[in-house]
């Protein structure tokens, strides 16, 4: 499937010279290539969009490889950030019986003005706007609404089959499979996907970080609404900011870009060493 996916957008290409491409040259003819309005697009963006059809998992790596501009090309790396909060949405409508069947009422129980369209869509949930209701001393409070994309565990337990498949050839044909340790290297992203799917976990971890960093004017943490908040659903404080690659944005606010920098540093290191508690996935998506 993934060497499908390559043929169809017309990336197999990248591959001529590996042990995939006789493979390839017996899939070619018997696999539609892209036309028309992808075919017509640059390299970065057909990548970009065959991560994206791949799944969860590619669309992680995808990000990952956003964020090293010493590896990848700028034409590349700038399609791949789109990865990190613009990837295809499922539909609005969905996103709110899933809310409604998590929660246990109604949208216009729990929420005003629920927007069916979404702020930003990554490849485990989808992230909308809306108000607070019927809470005593929090209604009407902004907030944005996380809701886990319909059949995702099936999904990413799909990708997780194949990256074993892959780790158990590595261990029986690699060298140095003894210091690679493939499959261990799965069994540690199954634990940590696992623990992404499930939106009580990732907000109990915010509240920890929130609670940590409550007396500092170097970050601000959302708070968590855990009255509108279950596995499948997050209920979170809506905060407003510049992406911290935004430099044109930056600049024009007048910010100064080494302060912000060594605030930064401050601000992961203390994480790591005050707190041994710490944000792992801070990409320009998540830290504004």
């Amino acid at each position: 499937r993934v060497l499908r996916v390559l043929v169809r957008y017309r990336l197999d290409s990248l591959l001529d010279g590996s042990g995939a491409e006789p493979v390839l040259r017996l899939l070619r003819p018997f696999v539609p290539k892209a036309r028309g309005e992808i075919a017509a697009q640059p390299r970065g963006a057909r990548l970009r969009l065959a991560l994206q059809d791949l799944g969860p998992i590619f669309v992680k790596f995808g990000q990952i490889l956003s964020t090293r501009r010493d590896v990848v090309p700028p034409d590349i790396a700038d399609e791949l950030a789109l990865l990190q909060d613009r990837v295809a949405p499922f539909d609005g409508a969905v996103a709110q019986g899933i809310v409604e069947q998590a929660l246990g009422r109604p949208i216009d129980a729990l929420y005003d003005g629920f927007d069916p369209v979404p702020l930003a869509s990554a490849s485990i949930a989808q992230v909308h706007a809306a108000r607070l209701r019927g809470v005593e001393g929090t209604s009407g409070r902004e907030v944005v609404v996380k809701v886990l994309r319909p059949g995702i565990h099936a999904r990413v337990a799909a990708d997780i089959g194949l990256l074993r498949a892959l780790a158990e050839l590595v261990a029986r044909h690699h060298p140095r499979a003894d210091k690679i340790r493939p499959l261990a290297v799965v069994d540690e992203i199954e634990a940590t996907l696992t623990a992404e799917l499930d939106l009580q976990r990732e907000g109990a971890n915010a509240s920890v970080l929130r609670r940590h960093w409550a007396d500092s004017s170097d970050l601000y943490v959302p708070e968590v609404f855990w009255d509108f908040t279950c596995e499948q659903v997050l209920t979170l404080e809506r905060v407003r900011g510049i992406p911290s690659d935004d430099i044109e944005a930056l600049d024009a606010a007048g910010i100064d870009r080494h302060r912000l920098a060594a605030k930064g540093v401050r601000v992961f290191y203390t994480q790591v060493f005050r707190d041994n508690f710490f944000h792992a996935d801070a990409h320009p998506g998540n830290i504004w």
